[in-house]
């Protein structure tokens, strides 16, 4: 356990101020043991609503490290930096992915792809050999970064369920409007 005036304390008091600055957060608290692990839990046996396989690295790397913030926010705040979910082939070829806001223009009037939706796109030329599986990726999470003593720092996204995990053992109500985005880091010892 740590000391309250500890370094690393002061890092995690810091990080929480940061991110309680940004656009659309609404509240900002660190996961306990039992959060973490209830949250692994559920994220390990999800499946996609096409009952493929969900592979959910992001929050993997995300729950190893020594802090794990979490964000409850709404629609104003920031896009992610890049693509949180990927559809990935057995052999490890991108077959899809989420197109982030702001980057359409980047994907509009191509052949080679197919619009899944407005926001996700298939590559016609790639396709799978066996199977294949939705791919949650680690994201970086810009505003903690090396040179304020963060390290290791990765973001993520719950699947719903997960996100009923962290909702219900921190007594939040539950508003479709708002999401959770976790947010993990180690700091120097």
């Amino acid at each position: 356990m740590l000391d309250e005036h500890s370094p690393a304390m002061a890092s995690v008091d810091e990080a929480v101020r940061i991110i309680k600055g940004m656009q659309g957060v609404l509240q900002v608290f660190p996961l306990g043991e039992e959060t973490r692990e209830g949250v692994l839990q559920v994220e390990r046996c999800i499946k996609s609503q096409m009952g493929m396989q969900v592979k959910n690295e992001g929050m993997e790397q995300c729950m190893k490290r020594q802090f794990v913030l979490c964000i409850l926010k709404n629609g104003t705040f920031r896009p992610p930096p890049e693509p949180t979910v990927q559809l990935i082939a057995d052999d490890g070829i991108v077959i899809g992915t989420e197109i982030i806001k702001g980057d359409h223009h980047k994907y509009k009037d191509r052949d080679d792809l197919i619009w899944l939706s407005e926001d996700f796109v298939l590559y016609k030329d790639a396709r799978p050999k066996h199977q294949e599986y939705f791919f949650m990726p680690p994201v970086s999470f810009p505003e903690l970064a090396d040179e304020l003593g963060f390290r290791n720092v990765v973001s993520c996204s719950p699947s719903p369920p997960g996100d009923m995990v962290i909702k219900n053992h921190h007594k939040i109500v539950d508003d479709p409007k708002n999401a959770t985005i976790l947010v993990g880091f180690d700091v120097a010892k």
